[in-house]
């Protein structure tokens, strides 16, 4: 069984879902904003998740 791959909306809306799931609507504005006001090193923040992971482990998590 595949999976479907979701739109580039679909993913948007599931991910300030669980922003605000987890966060509270309040909460996850302002994280959505820390992320515009300065740079962020995306290859740090990956490198950081990904930290200790083999690519089995990573590609099952993608799945």
């Amino acid at each position: 069984m595949q999976k479907q791959v979701l739109t580039e909306n679909e993913i948007k809306l599931k991910g300030i879902n669980a922003l605000s799931d987890s966060l509270g609507p309040a909460d996850a504005l302002r994280f959505l904003t820390y992320l515009h006001r300065e740079p962020t090193d995306y290859v740090k923040v990956s490198r950081d998740l990904y930290r200790g992971q083999n690519i089995d482990e990573i590609f099952r998590r993608a799945q």
